[in-house]
Parts: C-alpha cells; sequence; structure tokens
C-alpha cells in the first residue's frame, strides 16, 4: 500500500501545483472558498472528486475543520497534504481505475503545463507518458525522471516500435541534460518524445501504438496480450476472444478494444499450464489447470503457443515466489543502485571534502612550516655568520693553544721519558726484592726447621731429667732406709745388713744406669750444641738479611725469632729449665730431705 499511495500522491501533485498560487507560495482564497463557504471551492471539489474515483467516502466536515482559519490567517500549499493523506489515501483500498484516476488528474493539470507548440504525438499519448512519467520519476518533489529512466522509457518505445536504438545520440543528450539539471518534468518529456527526435522515419501511428504498448506493460501491469480461440464449458464450442495477461489473471474479452469483458482466469501459485497434442482439428493447443476450472485455448501458431506457455508459467512462478511484476521488480532493483550509487557519491564527496580540508590543514600546515623554515634560515643564516667570526675567533686562540700545547708536550715527552727510566729501575728494584724475599722465606724455612729441631731436644732433655730426677730420689730413699736400719738393733743389723748388700747391689745397677743416662745426657747436650750453632747460624743469615732489606729502604720487613729465656747450668750440665721449674724440683728436694732427716 506504500508503493500506491506514492503514485497517486504524484498525480494528484501534478494537479494541486496546477492551482493558482500569490506571490507568497500560498493558495489563492478564491479557489478555496465558495461564496462564504470555506470547503465549497476548488478543493472541496477537487477532494470530491477523488474520494468518488478512488471509491473513498468524502467527509467535507473534515476539510473545513481542517482548513479553518480566519480570513487574514495564511493557508498554504502545505496544508492540503497532510488532509490528503489523514482523510483520503488512508482509506484507499486498491479497488478503483487507475485509468480513471490518472485522468481526472491530467484534466486539472494539462491545460495549464501542455506545451502550445505542435507535437507528434495525440492528446491521449501525452496522457499515457505523463502517468508513465510518474511511474518511473523519483520519489521526491518536485517530479523529476532521471536520465537513466529517460534511457530506459526511451529504449522500450523504440523496442516496441522495432526500431534500433541510437545509443550514441542519446549519449550526446544526456551530456547536454547533466550540465544543466538533474532530470525532466513531466512536460519536458512529453515535449521530448513528442518533438520526434528518438523517433525519426517513423508515422503517428506507429509511435502511439509503441507507447500504448509500453503503457499497458508499466501501468496496466498487461504482461502479454492477443488473440487466441477458447473452448467453452456449456456448449464446448470454439471462439476467438482478446486474451489479456496480468500478474494474477488472464482477462478476455470480444475483442481489442476491451469493451466487452467475457470472464477472468484468476491466477495464483497452485495453477499450471500444460502444452495439448491436437485434436478435433484444432492445433497448438495448452491448458490451463486451476483449482476449480480448466481451459482449453488454441493459439495461432507454436510460436505463439510457446510464448504464451512460457509468460504464463512465469507469472505463476511470480506469484509463488511472492515477487512483483518483471518491470516494477526492475524499476525497484534500478531505484536501489541508483541510491547505493547516490550514496557511494555522498561518500565520495564527503571523503573528498575531508581530503580537501585535510589538504588545506596540510598547506596551511606547509605555510606554517615554510613561514618557519625562512625564520629559521634567517636565523641560521645569522648564527652562521656568528658562527664564522667565533670561528675566527676560535682559530686565533686555537693557534695560541697549539703552540702551547706543543710546548707541554715536550716537556710532557721529556718527563715521561725520566718516567719511563726511573719505572724501569723500580721494576728492576722490585725484581731484586722478590729475589731477596725468596732467600728470605728459604732461611726462614730453614729458621723454623732449626727451631723445631731445638724443641725436640728440649723435649728429649727433660724427659731424661725428669728420669735421672726420679732416680736421685729413689736413691735418697734408699739412703734415708739405710740410715734407719743402722739405728735397728743388732738383731735386725746382720738381717739389714743382708739387705744393705742388696740394696748396695740395687745402688750399683742404679748407678750404671746413672751412668748410662749421663752418657745419653751428654749426646743430646751434643746435639744441643750442634742445634744452637744452626739456630745462631739462622740468626746471623737473619741479621744479615735484616740490614740488606733496611738498607733497600725497608720494603720488607722480616719476621724476627721471639726472645730466648737464659739456660740455667745444673751439676750434671746446661739444661732447658726455667726458673719456676727449678724453684718447684728444690722445693720438692728440700721436702724429701726434711722427711729422711
Amino acid at each position: 500500500m506504500v508503493g500506491l499511495k506514492e503514485e497517486l500522491l504524484k498525480s494528484i501533485w501534478h494537479a494541486f501545483t496546477a492551482l493558482d498560487l500569490d506571490r507568497s507560495g500560498k493558495v489563492s482564497k478564491s479557489q478555496l472558498k465558495a461564496s462564504g463557504g470555506r470547503g465549497a471551492g476548488f478543493l472541496g471539489v477537487l477532494s470530491h472528486n477523488l474520494c468518488t474515483v478512488l471509491n473513498v467516502p468524502h467527509d467535507p466536515v473534515a476539510l473545513e475543520e481542517h482548513f479553518r482559519d480566519d480570513d487574514e490567517g495564511p493557508v498554504s500549499n502545505q496544508g492540503y497534504m497532510p488532509y490528503l493523506n489523514k482523510f483520503v489515501l488512508e482509506k484507499v483500498q486498491g479497488n478503483f481505475d487507475k485509468v480513471e484516476f490518472n485522468r481526472m488528474c491530467w484534466t486539472l493539470c494539462a491545460k495549464k503545463n501542455l506545451s502550445k507548440s505542435p507535437l507528434l504525438i495525440s492528446d491521449e499519448d501525452a496522457f499515457k507518458v505523463w502517468v508513465i512519467f510518474n511511474f518511473l520519476s523519483e520519489d521526491k518533489y518536485p517530479l523529476i525522471i532521471v536520465p537513466e529512466e529517460i534511457e530506459y522509457l526511451l529504449k522500450k518505445i523504440t523496442e516496441a516500435m522495432g526500431a534500433g536504438w541510437q545509443q550514441e545520440q542519446f549519449d550526446h543528450y544526456k551530456i547536454a541534460l547533466n550540465t544543466s539539471r538533474e532530470g525532466l518534468s513531466a512536460w519536458e518529456l512529453i515535449d521530448l518524445i513528442g518533438s520526434g527526435q528518438f523517433s525519426k522515419g517513423m508515422d503517428r501511428q506507429t509511435v502511439s501504438m509503441a507507447i500504448n504498448e509500453v503503457f499497458n506493460e508499466l501501468i496496466l501491469d498487461v504482461l502479454k496480450q492477443g488473440y487466441m480461440l477458447k473452448k467453452g464449458h456449456k456448449r464446448k464450442n470454439w471462439m476467438e476472444r482478446w486474451f489479456v495477461l496480468k500478474p494474477n489473471s488472464i482477462s478476455y474479452y470480444v475483442s481489442e478494444d476491451l469493451k466487452d469483458k467475457k470472464g477472468d482466469i484468476i491466477l495464483d501459485g497452485n495453477c499450471c499450464v500444460e502444452a495439448l497434442p491436437d485434436k478435433d482439428g484444432k492445433k497448438c493447443l495448452f491448458i490451463i489447470k486451476c483449482l476449480d476450472k480448466t481451459f482449453e485455448i488454441s493459439a495461432s501458431d507454436k510460436k505463439k503457443k510457446q510464448e504464451w506457455i512460457q509468460a504464463i508459467q512465469s507469472t505463476v512462478n511470480l506469484l509463488r515466489a511472492g515477487r512483483p511484476p518483471p518491470h516494477k521488480e526492475a524499476r525497484q532493483r534500478r531505484k536501489e543502485l541508483r541510491q547505493k550509487l547516490l550514496a557511494e557519491q555522498v561518500e565520495l564527496e564527503r571523503q573528498m571534502k575531508e581530503l580537501q580540508a585535510a589538504n588545506e590543514n596540510k598547506q596551511k600546515e606547509l605555510e606554517t612550516v615554510r613561514k618557519q623554515l625562512e625564520a629559521a634560515a634567517a636565523r641560521a643564516a645569522e648564527e652562521e655568520k656568528k658562527r664564522l667570526q667565533t670561528q675566527v675567533e676560535l682559530q686565533d686562540r686555537f693557534s695560541l693553544e697549539l703552540e702551547r700545547e706543543k710546548m707541554v708536550r715536550q716537556k710532557m715527552e721529556e718527563q715521561v721519558a725520566q718516567k719511563s727510566s726511573e719505572l724501569e729501575q723500580y721494576l728492576q728494584r722490585v725484581r731484586e726484592l722478590e729475589e731477596m724475599y725468596k732467600q728470605l722465606q728459604e732461611a726462614l724455612e730453614d729458621e723454623k726447621q732449626a727451631r723445631q729441631d731445638e724443641e725436640t731436644v728440649r723435649k728429649l732433655q727433660a724427659r731424661l731429667l725428669e728420669e735421672e730426677s726420679a732416680k736421685r730420689a729413689e736413691l735418697e730413699k734408699w739412703h734415708l732406709q739405710q740410715q734407719q736400719t743402722i739405728q735397728m738393733t743388732e738383731a735386725e743389723k746382720q738381717e739389714l745388713e743382708n739387705q744393705r748388700m742388696m740394696k748396695e747391689q740395687a745402688l750399683q745397677v742404679a748407678m750404671q744406669q746413672l751412668k748410662q743416662l749421663e752418657l745419653e745426657r751428654k749426646e743430646a747436650l751434643e746435639q744441643y750444641e750442634e742445634v744452637k750453632k744452626k739456630l745462631e747460624t739462622a740468626a746471623n743469615n737473619t741479621k744479615s738479611w735484616k740490614d740488606k732489606v733496611a738498607h733497600h729502604e725497608g720494603l720488607i720487613r722480616l719476621i724476627e725469632p721471639g726472645s730466648k729465656n737464659p739456660h740455667l747450668i745444673t751439676n750434671w750440665g746446661p739444661a732447658a729449665f726455667t726458673e719456676a721449674e727449678l724453684e718447684e724440683r728444690q722445693r720438692s728436694w728440700k721436702g724429701k730431705k726434711a722427711t729422711s732427716e
């Protein structure tokens, strides 16, 4: 219903724009009002006629209420369209005659807008072109038909005339048209077709038949038409009829003037068409099967038969798929393609504007950069001038510094040579000291070994002295026992004498052992003397190395042996006793002596 409403609005728009408008664009009050009435004027008549043609009840009170206004208030041409949508077009159901509706609108606008110059087409053909224009025009106001639709229409008319299409001629016309406007109005399209510019060599009747054929296809939805024989349902006789195929029906008439309609074949998705073999003297037969009836039809020849079967089958397939007729579907695709191209063009223009804006911004940035570069170049030139001046000053200063540097360098080279010599001497002295250090380490090792030998001999001497002390204590004890034995009685004297003899023998043995210990002590003393000599030799070596190190600036501090305690001499010879040990031994001997007394 939306598409139907748009088609109706286009025709009504032509009729409405034919009204007399004052300079401000308002509808003349004389056309809105009759004598004292508000809605009985032109718009009232127009609304009544539209309702009559569209089979819609007319409500004059609603019209008066819609245009209620005082004499001074504006009543513009925009006020009628809301009324038309609300009170007329919303009630349209589609059960009206499109041709009669369009003819009424045509009558209202043709006299004012149709060209006065003579045309090669009749007024009836001009009316049909006007209706075709409303079908092919864009859905925006004021209505125009774009060059693509003009080319489509002219091609259809040229094909219907059986002539060849002049593409080059139309391309030149299209170029000239695009330079001045977006498209043509309905009246300019009628002038273009009526001028014969694209139908040269064709007579008026051929052009009229071609326009009528295109009108039937695009406006009346006639997919195919022609004479064929139809078999009757009651008397079974064959009668010639004029068949007209539409998207949802096949109507058949007595003749092609369409005045005496004999019936309709209602098509739907359940119908089918099939070819029949020749019978009863009839050829080129086919049958149309519907739910309630079947129709047997005979074409004039095999070609017509095949064309009708194919056309009917295509129509049934479209009904099954729920698709519109081919010409309406093609128009919708062309519109969608134009909308897509327009959207792409708008997007391209937007991108171009963005690029242009970006380019302008870049130009501004480049100009700013150029100015900055010029300023930088000026500053660089000034700085270069200062730099050159500074460079001359620096060169002079550098020459002086260079001379001074040469002198300093010579002095440094002399110092380096002197330091190299000193370093060599120092390295030689370090090598000598390292050699001395190695020898000193060897001497220290010898001294350490001598001290270890001395310690061993000392321990041996101490052990011998302890054994000697034990023997002396034992002898003293025996001596005391002898003294006690002398004081005993004579009875015991003999026994004591015997014991004395035994003890004398033991004493002799002990004396022998003591002599043996004396020999061992002498041997230990001789070993001690040898160790002492080695130690003195090592001490002398250490002292000589110490003098050498002190002579070499004291780089190495010698490790000296510890202090030695004075040796003590006993009646058996020198021994390694300390004073504290000797005092302890003396106290022990005195105690033993006191006990024996």
